[in-house]
């Protein structure tokens, strides 16, 4: 699969990479600073704002129970419920949210989390879906979201190899068309060291799919880098303020910094170019200071050619330095001034006696 398409943008190598901005929990409960990220998500280029769809009992149990109390990380002694309670995005807000971005002409999709969660993003006409990395197990849900027939974008974060491809084909099961898949590493924040981005040309080759990257990384090298190896699509946390205090503020981006990324991540995809050998528009100017053959000395017509005469020098108006073995023993045809190129067509070849 060459490409997809969401809300018309073609995603794809052949075309700029695709970024998008994911939201998250950034909106730290106001849904004025939702309507913030949105709006510094537009201004610095991004192509797509990410939501996530869900409810702390959409999601998980309202227990303490070890099995659901966090340990160690950002979220260190919260239950799982506390901490979804703390980062949903109230189902309420979603309307709202998607209007302000179709006026602002950014597009918005999300990651849904349950069925109840599609039926509200398809209420919405949401474009595209995305699958979150701890989801993609989820195969159910995976058929329920391709079954809504729009493009669909499963993170990889924490699957296997086995495991993305039961994934793939719980979404071609559902009849999706349109799918790409993200490499990821589902730590918060990860080091770069543990995203071993060969693995994006092996899953390409793999799976056939367009691919690109989650990246949880503090800056923008991993998902740079990314591009170099055909990743097509970047995604990222962003927030207005890293030191915001909310649940994911930490590791996003702020507008300067997603600003860099959109701006960088289309030079990179112009630089990488296609094969090409040729002369660049940039260096005409230039051929002029490649070395040449010079004449060192003035010589007279009928002169013969010897090695002192002649140099390789800059600039680059005589014949090419390859050829001074050549011109050695060679006639003049007329007379010749130091200083000045040597061509073709003042000499002819020596003739036999």
């Amino acid at each position: 699969m060459k490409k997809i398409e969401i809300a018309g943008r073609p995603i794809g190598n052949e075309y700029e990479p695709y970024i998008i901005a994911e939201m998250s929990a950034n909106h730290n409960g106001n849904i004025e600073t939702a309507f913030r990220i949105i709006e510094e998500a537009k201004k610095a280029g991004a192509d797509a704002v990410k939501i996530q769809t869900y409810t702390p009992d959409t999601i998980t149990l309202n227990s303490d129970l070890p099995d659901f109390q966090i340990k160690g990380g950002l979220w260190d002694g919260k239950t799982l419920y506390e901490l979804y309670e703390w980062a949903h995005t109230p189902w309420e807000w979603h309307k709202p949210m998607f209007e302000h971005a179709r006026k602002l002409g950014i597009t918005m999709f999300s990651s849904p989390f349950d069925t109840t969660a599609v039926d509200l993003l398809e209420d919405l006409n949401a474009p595209a879906y995305k699958i979150a990395s701890f989801e993609a197990i989820d195969l159910p849900l995976i058929r329920y979201v391709a079954g809504t027939g729009k493009p669909m974008i499963i993170s990889t974060g924490m699957a296997d190899a086995e495991e993305i491809e039961e994934a793939i084909a719980a979404a071609r099961e559902g009849g999706c068309k349109e799918l790409a898949i993200l490499h990821c590493v589902s730590g918060y924040p990860a080091p770069a060291e543990d995203y071993n981005l060969r693995t994006i040309p092996d899953m390409m080759e793999r799976f056939g799919l367009v691919t690109g990257l989650s990246d949880h990384t503090l800056d923008n090298t991993t998902a740079i880098a990314s591009l170099v190896l055909g990743a097509s699509l970047i995604e990222k946390h962003f927030t207005l303020d890293r030191n915001g205090g909310g649940p994911d503020d930490s590791f996003s981006l702020e507008p300067a910094d997603l600003a860099a990324l959109c701006r960088d991540s289309k030079t990179a995809w112009k630089a990488l170019g296609k094969v090409d050998y040729g002369r660049k528009s940039s260096e005409q100017g230039n051929v002029q200071f490649r070395r040449s053959l010079y004449f060192v000395k003035d010589l007279k017509a009928g002169d013969f050619v010897v090695e002192d005469a002649i140099r390789s020098v800059r600039p680059g108006y005589g014949v090419a330095p390859k050829e001074f073995d050549k011109l050695v023993g060679l006639q003049l045809r007329e007379d010749v001034n130091a200083n000045t190129p040597v061509r073709m067509d003042l000499l002819k070849r020596r003739t036999k006696p």
